[in-house]
């Protein structure tokens, strides 16, 4: 029997139901915020990823590093105002840079940022700041002096630098001849004399102070220029790349085309371990053979191949694109793809293949490269390189680092800009 008591209750029972399931309809069509995509820079990222242009006329900025508080340093080659390097704050963490201050009397490339130290250096050597507990520089004035002596000829002289999990310091000393040639005879040098204290990466302790190059050891030899030189926590290794020599063609027009200049010899990317030989100056890798070539100063003709026992590289690149810097992922905010992969600023532009001026990512599966290499940031240069007709340079990637919360930073030592890249 339905009394009125029990009527009330079943209206009850039902306008609960009925309530219950609007509010669960409801939730189901609770959508997700849209991610936020900004980029008021002319440069082009893959789709998902922000830019923002967080310093601009900083001079001549070639490597950069952020420290654990999210401080930006910055090393200069050229002086600007007197000072050799820039640092970039964000004073009240609201994603803006609130001050700039500048130090350092000596310009240069290298600049790496631990718990403890700022590392920089000069042209001829590699010196020190020491942190406070905030990892902000105790004294800006009085560097201590890591190791000193290392040789300058004016041309290829930058000192890039890495260091490893046990205070070990890694120097790229390059070479300022194109291929160890004689000037007189235009034949390579047997053996090749600069290979003695350069074209290759020298090894120093990064905790002990005022080394001399006697102090050092020849790490990998055969190594032109690398400037950039990263090493892997991953794989718990040392990467380099290195910028192949030119001019084919116009000291062996009978054997080399204006065309094959373009084309000839292959930027490279190596894992190096101890007493290995990249083959400098005696050879070259040739991209499109994919092979190890001998040097037209040491009998090469462009078709015999290199027969020296030479390490071959993880990956090629299209010849004169210039790698300044590499940079290893190992942030959270970017997609998974990009885990442990490997960046790469190119500072230069291939003739033939009208690219360049760009960072390329290398994906890495297991330490060694797991796919081919891709553009990740274009048009820096500001034009389109496949009609330069009437366009201006703007921009030229040097320096690469990753933040505290896997942000990217790429600096560009033409412009005199820094980009921030997050996702």
């Amino acid at each position: 029997m339905i009394t009125k008591n029990n009527t009330k209750f079943l209206l009850f029972v039902g306008a609960t139901a009925m309530l219950s399931s609007l509010q669960i309809g409801c939730k189901e069509e609770t959508k997700t915020a849209e991610k936020t995509v900004t980029n008021t820079t002319i440069l082009k990222a893959p789709d998902g990823f922000s830019i923002e242009e967080i310093g601009k006329d900083l001079g001549a900025v070639r490597h950069l590093t952020v420290a654990n508080n999210g401080d930006i340093y910055a090393n200069r080659s050229v002086l600007k105002d007197g000072k050799a390097i820039v640092v970039l704050k964000d004073a009240n963490n609201d994603g803006s840079i609130d001050t700039e201050e500048n130090f350092a009397d000596l310009p240069g490339t290298g600049i790496v940022a631990t718990t403890d130290y700022l590392y920089a250096s000069s042209n001829s050597a590699v010196y020190r700041y020491a942190f406070n507990d905030q990892q902000e520089l105790i004294d800006t004035d009085d560097p201590e002096k890591i190791v000193d002596g290392l040789i300058d000829m004016g041309a290829d002289n930058a000192k890039p630098f890495t260091l490893d999990n046990d205070n070990n310091l890694y120097v790229t000393i390059g070479s300022w001849n194109d291929a160890c040639r004689d000037n007189e005879t235009q034949k390579g040098l047997i053996p090749c004399p600069i290979l003695e204290n350069a074209g290759g990466i020298w090894k120093f302790k990064a905790n002990v102070l005022d080394q001399t190059f006697e102090d050092g050891k020849r790490y990998a030899t055969g190594i032109k220029n690398a400037v950039g030189i990263r090493w892997n926590h991953e794989t718990n290794s040392l990467f380099a790349t290195d910028h192949g020599r030119g001019g084919l063609h116009n000291f062996y027009p009978e054997l080399f085309t204006k065309k094959q200049d373009g084309e000839l010899p292959a930027e490279t990317l190596y894992e190096i371990k101890e007493n290995d030989n990249a083959g400098w100056p005696s050879t070259y890798y040739d991209p499109i053979k994919n092979k190890r070539m001998l040097a037209p100063e040491y009998g090469g003709d462009g078709e015999k191949e290199g027969n020296i026992e030479a390490i071959a590289p993880l990956m090629a690149f299209p010849a004169h694109l210039g790698p300044n810097d590499l940079l290893f992922y190992t942030g959270t905010m970017f997609p998974e793809k990009y885990k442990n992969g490997a960046f790469i600023a190119f500072h230069n532009q291939s003739p033939e293949q009208k690219i360049g001026f760009l960072v390329a990512f290398v994906p890495f599966k297991d330490g060694k490269p797991s796919g081919k290499w891709e553009i990740f940031l274009d048009n820096f240069a500001g034009y389109d390189l496949k009609n330069p007709e009437g366009g201006t340079l703007l921009h030229r990637p040097c320096g690469l680092a990753q933040g505290p919360d896997g942000a990217l930073y790429v600096c560009d030592d033409f412009g005199g800009s820094i980009f921030r890249i997050t996702y």
